[in-house]
């Protein structure tokens, strides 16, 4: 008996594990979404492809499992492109179904014709189309195995006119899933060991790739009482119960972690490929450990690097090392910790009513957020808010743009979460640069009854932009929001609003938005004129903003330069 290939390719998604599909229907897809009408797997209408996406990769981020997008040809796919790349560089395990024209207009310029391979081919771990009917269901499993076993983004391409096509489907091409386990040879954990046993001040830095040897990493870190420093995707799992933590490294990270790595004399790194050469230190000797081998050494410099699973490799690293019993360079970390938390404490005290800073909007929404809620933030200082005042206790999610760097992400990741996990509380911290992008899918959180919680930074500025050029000593240019009230708008849509603008009012308000039963926005008038600080303030910093003030003056805008002092260095 045949079968259609939309058919075939939705039964073998569905096979696969997969629960729903993003996207807006119509033109070339409109024989697989009727396919899916038809099936267990459920679709989701978005306003804009891009956010489907992002959805998607906000469900598979969180659940580890196989979700999907689809597009039509032409600009209903392309428009899923930067939500592919940031779902892709996220390791989420997506698979995209990009539809094209008719084989039969291929090749004469047809409307809305374009060449899907060459776009997905950078964004993917597959990318293959399917040319004949017997393929569908071939293809459509390597992909989703492809997803699930490389955690990438897989696309499959198909003429819209193949889905009508009928193939018999006879053999039964499956979705494996595997759990392979690697480590160093070893002659190479010989090596470390070795390394380990000349070193007197030794730090541990973890990164995601560290997450299934979290506790591994964590005895390590306690048997060569070692500093355990964290990059920002790892806080998630690293930050909460453990006695060796001293915060991240990085722009967005502190003082104790910021040191902690630059005055070792050996730093061990876990499943980390943190990119800014700029934090690594510049006379320790350095060992990496990762799975991937072209990640060795593509940062910094390394003196020993090693492929592995973290927690295979320290499992068979541990009995080769004898325990430290020097703590001083642990000490003296966790001192420099122990300020830094008292600085971030003192920058979340709201000294002045009528003046919101977002630190404290942030160390709010910790303190009254659910135990185990699922967090996002877009890229900018939405994500320094989440990353530096919201707490990990080893319940909750943390989802960053870091890789990709995207504007917009948040509230559509969050959809994705949201439903992947109904009944968890799941907030989205947005910019409002980032909410005025792609704030059409608010309808979607009505239309599909997503219960999200946006909380929106609303500071009427390109924040973070803003930021970079007076660090480059630079007036701030276009950089402005001219915003509506996000409140309304969100009343107007079908959702719950409310709008903050002094800094008493605002727990009140934010019980009220996370306790309603639904969709739900808050917009926060928060200060513009907030720096976010980096561990270490360079001289070269200091006179960049110097200039910006002399330029601030100059043009007749001292008031501005005044208040970002007062702001920041005053309080």
């Amino acid at each position: 008996m045949s079968t259609t290939v939309s058919e075939i390719i939705v039964d073998t998604l569905v096979q696969a594990g997969a629960k729903r599909c993003y996207g807006i229907v119509g033109d070339t897809i409109n024989h697989l979404t009727d396919a899916m009408r038809r099936s267990p797997l459920d679709w989701v209408h978005v306003r804009h492809e891009e956010v489907g996406a992002l959805a998607a990769g906000g469900e598979s981020y969180l659940t580890g499992e196989l979700s999907v997008c689809a597009g039509t040809c032409g600009p209903g796919s392309l428009h899923f492109v930067n939500g592919i790349f940031e779902s892709h560089r996220n390791g989420a395990p997506v698979l995209l179904i990009a539809s094209d024209i008719d084989r039969r207009e291929r090749g004469l310029d047809f409307p809305q014709e374009l060449d899907q391979r060459r776009i997905y081919e950078q964004c993917s771990v597959f990318c293959a189309e399917i040319a004949h009917a017997e393929q569908a269901r071939r293809i459509t499993a390597m992909a989703a195995q492809a997803a699930l076993n490389k955690h990438g983004v897989a696309v499959v391409i198909v003429a819209g006119d193949m889905f009508k096509e009928r193939a018999q489907d006879a053999l039964p091409w499956a979705v494996h899933r595997t759990t392979p386990v690697t480590r160093p040879g070893d002659a190479e954990l010989d090596r470390l060991a070795e390394l380990i046993a000349e070193a007197e001040r030794i730090t541990v830095y973890a990164g995601i790739g560290a997450r299934s040897g979290r506790d591994q990493a964590v005895a390590l870190a306690g048997r060569l009482k070692a500093p355990l420093v964290h990059t920002t995707r790892a806080k998630e799992f690293l930050e909460h119960d453990n006695p060796h933590n001293v915060g991240m490294n990085g722009i967005l990270g502190n003082k104790a972690g910021f040191q902690a790595v630059n005055d070792c004399d050996l730093l061990i790194c876990l499943g980390t490929d943190f990119a800014y050469t700029q934090f690594y230190p510049d006379h320790a000797k350095i060992v990496q450990i990762d799975t991937e081998v072209t990640h060795l050494g593509r940062r910094s410099p390394i003196d020993l690097g090693l492929v592995g699973d973290v927690g295979a490799t320290l499992d068979a690293l541990m009995p080769r090392i004898a325990p430290k019993s020097d703590d001083t360079h642990l000490r003296k970390a966790l001192d420099t910790y122990a300020d830094d938390l008292k600085r971030r404490d003192k920058t979340t005290d709201e000294p002045d009513a009528t003046l919101i800073h977002p630190q404290f909007v942030a160390a709010t929404l910790d303190r009254l957020a659910d135990g185990d809620a699922a967090f996002t933030a877009d890229g900018g200082s939405p994500m320094v808010w989440l990353l530096r005042h919201i707490q990990a206790n080893g319940k909750r999610s943390f989802l960053t743009s870091l890789l990709h760097g995207t504007m917009a992400n948040a509230y559509p990741q969050a959809i994705g979460m949201a439903l992947a996990q109904p009944g968890r509380q799941v907030i989205a911290l947005s910019g409002d640069g980032g909410m005025t992008m792609l704030m059409g899918d608010l309808l979607t959180l009505v239309q599909e009854s997503v219960p999200v919680k946006i909380l929106v930074f609303n500071n009427g500025s390109l924040g973070f932009v803003e930021m970079e050029q007076r660090i480059e000593g630079l007036l701030d240019s276009y950089t402005e929001l001219k915003n509506p009230d996000f409140s309304k708008m969100a009343e107007a849509c079908g959702l719950f609003g409310a709008r903050v603008e002094h800094a008493d009012a605002l727990e009140e308000a934010m019980h009220r938005w996370l306790a309603h039963d639904g969709p739900a926005l808050l917009d926060v008038k928060v200060n513009r004129m907030e720096l976010v600080m980096p561990p270490k303030v360079e001289a070269s910093q200091v006179a960049s903003t110097a200039i910006f003030g002399t330029k601030a003056i100059l043009n007749g805008r001292a008031d501005e330069f005044l208040t970002l002092l007062k702001n920041n260095f005053w309080r």
